[in-house]
């Protein structure tokens, strides 16, 4: 695997290509196809010619309202979807600090494991609705919220599923965040120093948390995407022949 991917874009840190991964079968990901990343508000010029080489022509955002009012983007050529899961953490974060609660470490980590168990329980259909939209516009896509790491990362992480990848090479993309991530300027500062690292990077605890409650609440990733995601057995092929290709060429990454 390589150990990080090439920056594309100059105004998100996040941006990569989720394509090249083999799944249990050897068969890769199409590259070109599927783009995950930070938020698309810092774009340059240069990069949205970037995009339109890359022939993306629908980014889709987790972000919530507010969010997305605090940093708006248009990008010629790209149709946004929006996918709005909102960033409950920082609301219990901010509830806590009012009540002059200051996490630990720990409470914070266990936190981030409670928001990733709701992406699975409480977020089924907007995830259901991403992995919907792909295969209906199966033109090149981008999909991100405000660090392209917490919500994008289960995203990206059940799309592979999806595609057959196993865990550990899920785990490895999802763990990236951590190499590629730069956190937004205006934010430093804000919040206790050991909350926010814990805030602003992905801990292999964190997606595990996710994948534990889809194996003991939804039986395992087969049904949680075919029950609780809504995707049909029939859908999930068709994904899977809209983005995979023959892997016996090409290095793994």
């Amino acid at each position: 695997m390589n150990p990080v991917p090439p920056a594309l874009l100059q105004g998100a840190s996040n941006f990569r290509d989720l394509g090249g991964y083999r799944n249990a079968e050897g068969r890769r990901v199409r590259r070109g196809q599927v783009f995950r990343s930070d938020h698309l508000a810092g774009l340059t010029p240069e990069d949205h010619l970037q995009l339109q080489a890359l022939g993306v022509r629908h980014s889709l955002d987790f972000r919530g309202k507010g969010e997305f009012t605090l940093t708006p983007y248009a990008i010629p050529g790209v149709q946004r979807l929006a996918l709005p899961i909102e960033p409950t953490v920082i609301a219990r974060m901010q509830a806590l600090v009012a009540q002059g609660v200051v996490p630990t470490t720990e409470e914070t980590v266990d936190l981030m494991r409670e928001t990733y168990r709701d992406f699975v329980n409480r977020n089924a259909d907007t995830f259901g609705r991403f992995l919907k939209h792909l295969l209906e516009q199966p033109n090149p896509q981008v999909f991100h919220c405000t660090a392209g790491k917490d919500r994008t990362g289960f995203a990206a992480a059940l799309l592979l599923s999806a595609l057959g990848v196993d865990r550990a090479t899920i785990e490895h993309d999802y763990l990236l965040t951590n190499q590629l991530y730069k956190r937004d300027a205006r934010l430093e500062g804000q919040g206790h120093p050991h909350v926010m690292k814990v805030l602003w990077q992905v801990q292999p605890a964190f997606l595990q948390a996710a994948f534990d409650a889809v194996d003991a609440q939804h039986g395992g990733m087969r049904n949680y995407l075919h029950g609780a995601i809504g995707l049909s057995p029939q859908e999930t092929q068709a994904l899977q022949e809209l983005l995979l290709e023959d892997g016996h060429t090409g290095a793994k990454p």
